[in-house]
């Protein structure tokens, strides 16, 4: 039979970490809700950006933009992996890290140049133990990106891709669907030459039977585009940067509350065996009383 006392410890720290696993959990509950509305705000700006730069695309006849221009050959690829600062959000940075090392196979595999660029301390830690070279990372992305702070990011990018030094730009991160969908994803952001706009289908029939839009450009088509292609660019890529801090909340907020609950059953399997072995040691003691009243008659 196990030591009273030992179990007694056993049992009082299985508690402690209960109570910190549950605060984790509603910490994340409201980190969650705050990166959720700004996801959310976002989206609606994202979707009218991108269906206005298609719209002003197709528009513009001849003119284009660097952005949205494809390349014949593609001889470098830059990818940015997106993962997180902390841990105990269960499978999340697992996942996209397993993303982005099948992405890097392929590269690999058909002897492409690529750069590699990290956001998280988590992925930081895990090229560095798989011996890949990072040409550049982040850490301070956390759970409320700044559209500020990913623009340096994003305007880095442009001058990159327009300067010929890399042909096309992946983002590897968890995409959120929704509360109960989240899924890891390659995306290609450059070029932007499919700037698509994600719809339902009757959302899609409606557009379809709509009048087409006739545009007017003043001054003229290649200045609207010179400004308003980098900002589509800029937001697709803020929102990656959203949808990633949305999904580390909810992996966080799962996996604190699988911690809690687990803390709970373990708690009542502990506290049955103290009650086990103590009423053990009361039987014990019982029949040692009664063999020794039994020895003195």
């Amino acid at each position: 039979m196990a030591n009273l006392r030992s179990l007694v410890k056993r049992r009082k720290a299985i508690r402690n970490i209960r109570k910190i696993t549950k605060t984790m959990e509603l910490i994340a509950t409201a980190r969650f809700k705050k990166a959720l509305d700004r996801a959310m705000e976002a989206d609606a700006y994202t979707k009218k950006i991108a269906e206005l730069a298609s719209d002003l695309t197709k528009s513009a006849g001849e003119v284009s933009h660097p952005l949205l221009q494809v390349r014949a050959e593609v001889k470098k690829t830059l990818v940015l992996v997106l993962t997180a600062n902390r841990g105990l959000c269960g499978g999340y940075n697992g996942g996209v890290l397993r993303a982005s090392m099948t992405k890097i196979r392929e590269l690999r595999a058909a002897n492409a140049a690529f750069d590699l660029e990290v956001s998280g301390k988590r992925g930081m830690q895990f090229y560095k133990f798989q011996q890949i070279p990072t040409t550049a990372f982040y850490t301070h992305f956390e759970e409320k990106p700044q559209f500020d702070e990913v623009d340096k990011v994003a305007q880095k990018f442009i001058d990159l891709y327009t300067s010929g030094q890399v042909d096309q730009v992946i983002v590897v991160y968890q995409k959120f669907y929704g509360v109960a969908k989240q899924a890891p994803v390659v995306e290609t952001l450059l070029p932007l030459s499919s700037v698509s706009v994600e719809t339902t289908s009757k959302k899609s029939d409606a557009a379809s039977a709509a009048p087409k839009a006739d545009y007017d450009f003043f001054p003229d088509a290649a200045g609207i585009l010179g400004e308003l292609v980098p900002v589509a660019f800029k937001v697709r890529l803020f929102k990656c940067f959203l949808d990633a801090a949305v999904g580390e909340q909810i992996a966080r907020r799962v996996a604190m509350k699988a911690a809690t609950e687990n803390a709970g059953d373990l708690i009542k399997e502990v506290s049955r065996l103290y009650n086990r072995t103590r009423q053990a040691n009361i039987t014990k003691e019982i029949s040692e009383l009664i063999a020794g009243s039994e020895a003195l008659k």
